[in-house]
């Protein structure tokens, strides 16, 4: 077993976002959790930076080789922003980052500016090739602005990286949903006519009942449907090679089989325990990327700056998860276990 994690996500900002997403467990238009926070007096969750200062202190000696800011806001509205990549210069760390495409507050060129310099991936969520599909899913978002933030970006980068500067590779993000399942070739083939490194997407976690129907895994014909789309895709890859040549990868696009209790085999392996590390907004250690109330059933492993992290992630209860977690109901039914062991990105 690992005496460190290979990458840390820190849940900076959860309740910022200027997208309702309507997959999305916080902001979503079919979620109450903002509103009824707001109702309670409860102040918008957001990280003291000194918590990932003091992890990151911890781990000096073997740091991990990435960090991610929150993934379930919008990180680039994070205040303290800035010292996170200040921290990724002290440390020796590169920065895995996950936008929504807008680029809020400063714009695309200022944030390239500051993020290609340690950045080893950057992933813009993108939910469809048409205006409807993408407007519909991710609200309050543009799709001719995300295009052109997403062409910026990315010559941006190579322009960087041509003068001898590091080089971030850039995904496209989605969730595979029902209402975006035609246009996922179409994303893979825009992703290759950006010159974008990779496309990787999920299935949807339901939250809402709303969003039940939008399930790919739902029925024996909706799973026909997306096994069908994996092809194309495949094939879409390997036919339309970026303008460097490369194929566009493929990340988490594989055939699935139906299952009335969305159960997955018992020999599939989880990409995270052991391997990378969570801390939420209040510096509490979590061992997935899981939805945050599911999560917590879990089990509590202690905040970092009381307990420390090398204390969590070396401790009894931690050890426990990661050596029987496939007889945790939330484990037997997880969309991210791979059939075989690997680093998820």
């Amino acid at each position: 077993m690992s005496t460190h994690p290979w990458r840390i996500t820190f849940d900076t900002n959860p309740d910022d976002c200027n997208l309702k997403c309507v997959m999305c467990e916080e902001h979503s238009p079919h979620s109450q959790r903002q509103a009824d926070r707001m109702a309670c007096g409860q102040p918008p969750r957001r990280m003291d930076i000194r918590v990932l200062e003091q992890v990151l202190e911890e781990l000096k000696d073997h740091p991990p080789s990435e960090i991610i800011p929150s993934t379930m806001g919008e990180p680039l509205l994070y205040q303290d922003f800035d010292r996170i990549v200040e921290l990724c210069r002290l440390h020796g760390i590169r920065l895995n980052l996950t936008t929504n495409g807008t680029f809020p507050r400063r714009g695309v060129r200022e944030w390239a500016r500051i993020i290609l310099p340690v950045g080893a991936d950057v992933k813009i969520s993108f939910n469809g090739v048409r205006a409807e599909t993408q407007q519909e899913i991710m609200r309050n978002t543009r799709l001719e602005t995300v295009l052109e933030n997403i062409k910026n970006f990315v010559r941006l980068r190579d322009e960087h990286a041509a003068m001898g500067g590091n080089y971030c590779s850039v995904t496209l993000q989605l969730t595979f949903l029902e209402q975006n399942l035609a246009e996922i070739p179409e994303v893979v083939r825009l992703a290759s006519q950006l010159n974008v490194d990779r496309v990787k997407g999920h299935h949807l976690w339901v939250h809402f009942p709303e969003m039940r129907d939008q399930d790919l895994r739902r029925s024996p014909e909706s799973v026909a449907r997306w096994n069908d789309t994996v092809v194309q895709c495949q094939a879409v890859a390997a036919q339309h090679p970026r303008p460097n040549g490369k194929s566009v990868r493929l990340e988490h696009f594989s055939p699935i089989e139906f299952n009335a209790e969305h159960a997955v085999p018992d020999d599939s392996e989880c990409p995270f325990l052991r391997r990378e590390a969570w801390v939420n907004h209040a510096g509490r250690f979590d061992p997935c990327c899981a939805p945050d109330e599911r999560r917590k059933g879990l089990g509590h492993f202690g905040l970092v700056q009381e307990a420390g992290f090398l204390n969590i992630w070396n401790g009894e209860a931690y050890r426990t998860l990661s050596k029987g977690y496939r007889g945790h109901p939330l484990c037997q039914s997880c969309l991210m276990r791979r059939p075989s062991e690997g680093r998820a990105a």
